[in-house]
């Protein structure tokens, strides 16, 4: 039984590799494929309300420390109803207020500027 163990260890290692490689390039892939197609949609500029915020937080461990990183987000709403959420860059995030009415200017799913209007 002891010998059995030790033969099967190196299929289950090979299994595990390539389940983690294959995820790691899908990631990558999945992320250039976001970004490509961020970059061939159109800018746009439209009336919008900001409906709410939020913060996720990420904690990366390594060489005996922590790093925490937070990702920041808001979900606008257009005059027809429909509901979009992008991530902004922390110094915007702390700038956007529920309620707040504006132009939001984005490309595909990516921020690029919040003008409010008084």
């Amino acid at each position: 039984m002891g010998m059995f163990m030790f033969d099967i260890f190196p299929v289950f290692f090979g299994i595990f590799f390539l389940i983690f490689i294959f995820l790691f390039v899908f990631i990558i892939v999945k992320n250039i494929s976001q970004w490509n197609k961020n970059n061939h949609s159109p800018k746009l500029t439209v009336d919008a309300t900001v409906v709410t915020k939020r913060g996720q937080m990420h904690r990366h461990h390594g060489n005996n420390n922590m790093h925490v990183s937070t990702t920041y987000y808001a979900t606008f709403q257009f005059e027809s109803g429909d509901r979009l959420e992008l991530a902004v860059p922390s110094s915007e995030y702390g700038m956007l207020v529920e309620g707040d009415k504006g132009k939001l200017s984005f490309q595909g799913t990516r921020f690029l500027s919040f003008e409010r209007i008084y």
